[in-house]
């Protein structure tokens, strides 16, 4: 069966056959300075006023020197990954058109925001932009039909994330397991771990487990939420802005070990904590 992607992204090649047998995806290489988002807890409450000394990073167990350490004005590039195969629809689509307008009010006049959604087809709603009228049109233009190219999607929205400066966050939603894509789970993946964008991921839950969502938060040091309805959808994509808001960005240069590969990082607070980060990325 002929599969179309319907995206048209800079500085990435995405060509798919027309019976989904090719599966050459070109990746970019990791820069020099290395950025790490870190969400520090205590007692269930973000750690605020943390500087460069108050943080112990590892890489391959070879300890580095911080360059910066910086928190919330960073500009932010929102990109907004939405499922939206057939079983989005109805009062499902509503909250989910909903959660989107909430979490694009809560943004700043310095940020950015894409939308991308997957069905059987990958489209591509808007490109990063300061201009959120255009980010809301695509929310109200999108309908649920055709199966499930989670993993494409997903794709395309590290990309988006990547395709300019600022931090980025994607929060990808999603009801259902994948049906469609043409990239591997594994081609993907190995994308994540090249990337500097955080996922959220949020799943309706079901039998089947999200193991793919939740493969790709934890390598991007983000987190998913499996929600039983999609009635407080508003709530849950509000508190993934403001948790983000609270994350520092680490950042330093490698010294002492080898560039290429995979590179595991062991992310600490001096003064005790609960971090949590990306476990790793490859060079």
């Amino acid at each position: 069966m002929t599969k179309a992607l319907v995206l048209l992204l800079p500085s990435v090649l995405l060509t798919a056959s027309v019976d989904g047998r090719t599966q050459d995806v070109t990746f970019s290489s990791r820069v020099e300075a290395v950025r790490v988002d870190v969400l520090v807890t205590r007692n269930g409450r973000p750690v605020p006023a943390l500087g460069p000394a108050d943080f112990e990073i590892r890489d391959n167990d070879v300890p580095q020197q911080i360059d910066l350490v910086s928190v919330e004005r960073i500009p932010l590039n929102l990109v907004l990954a939405l499922d939206m195969s057939d079983s989005v629809a109805g009062n499902r689509l509503d909250q989910l058109r909903a959660a989107g307008r909430t979490i694009l009010a809560g943004l700043r006049p310095e940020d950015k925001a894409a939308v991308v959604t997957f069905s059987h087809e990958v489209r591509l709603g808007t490109v990063l932009t300061h201009d959120l009228t255009l980010a809301r049109s695509a929310l109200e233009r999108v309908s649920g039909a055709g199966s499930t190219s989670l993993i494409d999607g997903t794709y395309a929205g590290i990309q988006l994330g990547e395709s300019d400066a600022g931090r980025a966050l994607l929060i990808i939603f999603s009801d259902g397991l994948d049906t469609a894509s043409w990239l591997s789970a594994e081609k993907v993946l190995d994308a994540v771990k090249r990337s500097d964008v955080v996922a959220y991921s949020v799943a309706v839950r079901s039998p089947a487990k999200p193991d793919f969502l939740r493969d790709v938060t934890s390598l991007t040091g983000g987190r998913l939420f499996e929600v039983e309805t999609t009635d407080n959808l508003e709530a849950v994509f509000g508190g993934i802005l403001q948790e983000y808001r609270q994350r520092y960005l680490v950042s330093y240069t490698p010294r002492g070990v080898v560039r290429e590969g995979w590179h595991k990082l062991d992310v600490r607070v001096r003064s005790g904590g609960i971090v949590k980060a990306r476990p790793g990325y490859q060079s």
